[in-house]
């Protein structure tokens, strides 16, 4: 499959499952907000699990720790095949999206510390801003953005790819809670046990669904969030292909759980994660929080200036060139989709705080971002899409 065609049909798929989020997320807030909110919460209050391995979880702690997991594992998958076959196999094509990646979270990040450096107890929330939501990202892409350049959806997907990894890397060096260090070592030995079996070309899925649920485990009970178990997993799964394979084992998982992942894990968090009852909210109050508006202004504002600015500035100082067909605009659209954060910004806003004030201006902050940004998205895009339909039709 050539990398063009895969592409394509990489950016269809998260399409379907960014829908299926969006209608996740507007159901939870609908189903928080109305008259079965009390119904809705003991649900999602209700614990399963053994308690003898700590997994005695509620099922919104299942949605975000077990489901999402599977999640990042494909996200893990899809940046180890940009790692050693796509866009950030060599430095020349991963110097720009890469830098452009890193902007768009210290900008966001730096807008919120600069709105909240009057409340330290806030500050904490300084990664919310950060993450690009791939899926909600690449949804708006497929239906309003069909004129825009292969290479600029490229660009939009390695930079998710990396702003996923940075958010992950937040998640467990920030909002991880003390480490047990016997449960990481349990952990480790899981990922070694996993990669060696990789190595040897071993197939069975019985072989890796307990090393996977294992380093899960581990992971979980080593105080370290355990979606950082999936995107390990992926990182250590292989992705060239041998002579004698048809696909390599990173793409034959990755079709296998997709339509799980697209369509049960990742709107099972947003439903419980967006559930938001908008009756209890005073507006007033939360346009004044700080958080709500470090939240807003760093993924609305600074999210877009920190891709382009830093963009710019690698083209200019390093050198560095826009992929093929791509011009300035097109980054200045792929830096208001970046805007879009969604489902992890959701998740650390669940990690960072544990009062209901803060938590519930920051997932407002979150949903307002996230929709204001995706609207400017779809403005911008049909309107380049217009713009290159009558560039073909001058040339002709």
């Amino acid at each position: 499959m050539s990398e063009r065609h895969r592409l394509s049909e990489f950016l269809r798929s998260e399409a379907v499952g960014g829908g299926a989020l969006i209608a996740a997320a507007i159901a939870g807030i609908m189903l928080a907000s109305g008259p079965l909110a009390e119904l809705f919460r003991s649900i999602a209050e209700t614990r399963i699990g053994p308690a003898q391995l700590h997994l005695d979880l509620t099922i919104q702690e299942w949605a975000s720790d077990g489901l999402l997991a599977i999640f990042f594992f494909m996200i893990g998958c899809e940046l180890k095949h940009e790692l050693v076959l796509g866009s950030l196999a060599t430095p020349a094509q991963a110097a720009l999206p890469i830098a452009a990646a890193v902007g768009g979270m210290v900008l966001p990040a730096a807008l919120f510390v600069l709105l909240n450096a009057h409340e330290t107890a806030n500050l904490i929330g300084w990664g919310i801003p950060m993450a690009t939501d791939i899926a909600f990202a690449l949804a708006i892409l497929a239906v309003f953005g069909r004129g825009l350049p292969v290479g600029a959806r490229a660009f939009l997907l390695t930079l998710a790819v990396v702003d996923d990894l940075g958010a992950i890397l937040v998640i467990a060096l920030v909002y991880s809670g003390s480490i047990d260090i016997a449960s990481l070592i349990v952990a480790l030995l899981a990922f070694a046990a996993y990669a060696v079996a990789q190595r040897l070309r071993l197939t069975h899925v019985l072989i890796y669904l307990p090393l996977a649920l294992c380093a899960w485990l581990a992971v979980h009970n080593a105080g370290i969030h355990p979606t950082v178990a999936g995107v390990v997993l992926g990182l250590l799964t292989r992705v060239r292909r041998d002579p004698r394979e048809e696909r390599a084992p990173a793409e034959r998982v990755s079709q296998r759980l997709h339509p799980f992942s697209a369509g049960v894990a990742v709107p099972a968090f947003a439903l419980f994660a967006a559930a938001v009852d908008l009756r209890t909210l005073s507006g007033a109050a939360h346009i004044n929080s700080p958080i709500f508006l470090g939240v807003v202004v760093g993924l609305f504002v600074g999210k877009p200036l920190g891709i382009l600015i830093t963009a710019r500035l690698m083209a200019a100082l390093a050198g560095a060139r826009l992929p093929n067909g791509v011009q300035w605009v097109d980054i200045a659209i792929v830096g208001t989709l970046g805007g879009i954060g969604f489902t992890v910004a959701l998740l650390i806003s669940e990690l960072a705080f544990s009062d209901p004030a803060s938590l519930g201006a920051a997932k407002v902050g979150v949903l307002a971002a996230s929709f204001m940004a995706a609207a400017l998205s779809a403005i911008v895009l049909q309107a380049r899409t217009r713009s290159h339909r009558t560039s073909r039709l001058r040339k002709r």
